[in-house]
Formats: structure tokens, C-alpha cells, sequence
């Protein structure tokens, strides 16, 4: 029997009975607890214009303090809380992860990570690939298992301009193919799609990355956080991505990895690869969703949308006992309901609530 908020009377005693038989929390929708994204810095050296456009994020932006920062050893306490209770993977993300000094060796501390059946933790990582022609070999030695790239364009003029800072795409291409040489595969690349700013760059990502082993992966422009100006008109619905690539290359649906997993995917009939569509938008797959957020400051976020995360690094800083820890963070699943995607469609005053900004707590 999987425990649930339906049932308080018996959660403090069952909680550790159902883990160790392998068995999830559940939230108020009966979804289980399987991820867990980690956020090790707010700062990044990109300025894109979806997450943390340079009109906000300026010189005088105030980043956190490095003393709010949680500490590898601290991340490494919550990642093993959460490992405890069921979580299965774990994906570094930042602001731009690789900005954290020597970060391979948060890397090798969760890599030693294994669930209570004794299976490895599936330890991800996604960057914005600027710094990764450097950093893939560590991070591979360290036991990182897989590496997402954001390159939202194939075209350096545009690519540049969305990244704010002029950086070249040439320069990520390099970080990518640096990765598959360092023993990453598949290697995906994120490419959110934006009306009006980079959707003629669909078809051409495609077509560079046919054949490569690279898998693209089309993400629906959401609104996520207050300051990247999102509307519903700059939506490009991931079902006209699928179309447009498949008029040039012909695909046949697969489906998701697993029933939780974000992306849809598609394999190129002359097996020449995948693609992947995130429709968070015209899709939402709040059902599924097993996915909780720990910010850089050390914050839980039960939503890529929410408005308030749960401080645990005060009461971890303050001798709290890593019984006491875990038993935090499954009151707080168990209590989620959390369904943003779904009622942004439902009731346009949900769009309006404010939300934590996606460089804080990761994508």
C-alpha cells in the first residue's frame, strides 16, 4: 500500500516501511516522488531572452552571496534524504551549473548515491554547454551518467542574439561534440522554440543533427518565472514542430521514455535518430509529474511554476537530524497538488500569479 495524505494517521510510521519495499510517497494526486532537481548556482554567463533577459539581469543584478549557497556537503545531505524516500534520478542545473567551482566533485559525491534496492541514481546534468569542452572528461570520470545542451539555434546571428552576450554557437557545438567524446550518449540539446525569434531555426537544428547520435529536443516558450515577457502568441505548439520536420523527414511516433518523462518522442524513419517535443503549454502533463525543485539557497519547490519554495537549509544549518530532514521533505510531497500547467489553460488569472524565476531553481 503506497502512503498518501489520504492516510495522516499512519504516515510517520509507514514512511520508512514503503521506501525500503521500494514502494513511493504519492502526492494528493497519487503521483510519486522519483526526481529530484538540484539548482548549485542562481548565476549564469548567458542572458537569454526566455530565462533571464539582460533588461533584468543586468551589471547590477544582486546574485546570492556565496554564503547562501548550500555547500556540497549540504546538497549532497538532501540529495541522500531524497534518495531515501524514493527518488530515482538526479538532474545539476543552475542559472549554468559548470559555473560552480570544481563541480566534478559534487559529480562523484552523488554518483556514490544508491536507492534503497541498491540501484544507481541516474545523475544528469543540464548546461548551456559554454563552458563543457572543458569540463566533459571530469565529469564523465566523476560518474555523471548523461548531459543535456541548450543551443537554441543552429544560426550563429540568431543564436547570439538570444543568448544575449554574443556567445558563438561554434563554441557549444565544440562542448557537444566534447561530450560524446568523453562517452555521453545519447547527448540531447534543448532548443526552446520562440514565434517570431528562432522558429525558422527548427528545421535547420534537425537537419544538422541528423545522424550525429544527438537527439533535439523542441520545448514549448513557457512562462516561467515574471520576466521574460512570455504570451500565448509566441507559442509555437510542439504539434507544428513535429510537422514541420516531418514534411522534410519523415517520423514515427514512439512515445515517452517512461510515463513521467517530459518529452514525446519521434525516430526518423530512415533511422537517421530522434527528436523529442516538451508541450508544456499545448500538453500539460501535470499528471505525471514526479519532479521537485531544490533551489541554489536551499529552497523546495514542488512546481517549475511556484510562487514559495520550503527553506530547509535554516533548519539543516540549525542541527536538524537527517531523520527529521526526510520526514520534512515527505510531509511537503505529500501535500502537493500542485497543476499549473493545466489551470493556465483553464483560467487565465493563474498566468498572473508570480513565479519564481527559472534561473533560480533550474529548467
Amino acid at each position: 500500500m503506497e502512503v498518501s495524505v489520504a492516510d495522516p494517521a499512519e504516515r510517520t510510521l509507514r514512511i520508512p516501511d514503503v521506501v525500503t519495499a521500494g514502494m513511493p510517497l504519492r502526492d494528493t494526486r497519487m503521483r510519486p516522488l522519483r526526481d529530484l532537481r538540484i539548482s548549485v548556482t542562481d548565476r549564469c554567463n548567458f542572458r537569454c531572452v526566455y530565462c533571464m533577459p539582460k533588461e533584468v539581469f543586468g551589471r547590477d543584478y544582486a546574485f546570492l552571496p556565496r554564503r547562501e549557497l548550500l555547500s556540497f556537503e549540504e546538497i549532497e545531505r538532501v540529495a541522500r534524504a531524497f534518495v531515501g524516500l524514493g527518488v530515482e534520478k538526479i538532474r545539476l542545473t543552475g542559472g549554468e551549473p559548470l559555473l560552480r567551482k570544481d563541480l566534478e566533485f559534487l559529480v562523484e559525491r552523488l554518483a556514490a548515491l544508491r536507492t534503497p534496492l541498491g540501484k544507481d541514481v541516474d545523475l544528469t546534468l543540464t548546461t548551456n554547454g559554454s563552458l563543457l569542452s572543458r569540463k566533459a572528461g571530469a565529469l564523465r570520470d566523476a560518474g555523471l551518467k548523461r548531459v543535456s545542451v541548450s543551443l537554441d539555434s543552429i544560426d550563429e546571428a540568431v543564436f547570439q542574439r538570444m543568448n544575449g552576450v554574443g556567445f558563438p554557437a561554434a563554441l557549444v557545438l565544440e562542448g557537444i561534440e566534447a561530450a560524446q567524446r568523453a562517452g555521453f550518449a545519447p547527448v540531447k540539446v534543448n532548443m526552446v522554440v520562440k514565434r517570431g525569434v528562432n522558429d525558422a531555426q527548427i528545421l535547420p537544428m534537425a537537419r544538422h543533427f541528423r545522424g550525429t547520435g544527438v537527439e533535439v529536443r523542441y520545448i514549448e516558450f513557457m512562462d516561467v518565472g515574471t520576466s521574460n515577457g512570455w504570451n500565448m502568441e509566441s507559442v509555437v505548439p510542439s504539434s507544428a514542430v513535429v510537422r514541420c520536420i516531418d514534411e522534410a523527414y519523415p517520423l514515427v511516433p514512439t512515445g515517452r521514455e517512461n510515463p513521467s518523462a517530459t518529452s514525446v518522442r519521434y525516430r526518423y524513419a530512415d533511422g537517421q535518430g530522434e527528436i523529442g517535443v516538451i508541450s508544456s503549454v499545448s500538453q500539460p502533463f501535470c499528471g505525471d509529474c514526479t519532479r521537485l525543485r531544490l533551489s541554489a539557497d536551499g529552497r523546495l519547490y514542488t512546481c517549475l511554476f511556484a510562487s514559495h519554495g520550503l527553506d530547509i537549509r535554516a533548519p539543516m544549518r540549525n542541527g536538524d537530524s537527517d531523520d527529521a530532514l526526510r520526514r520534512r521533505v515527505a510531509d511537503l510531497w505529500m501535500r502537493r497538488a500542485d497543476r499549473y500547467s493545466e489551470q493556465r489553460g483553464e483560467n487565465s488569472a493563474a498566468r498572473r500569479l508570480p513565479k519564481v524565476e527559472m534561473s533560480f531553481i533550474g529548467g
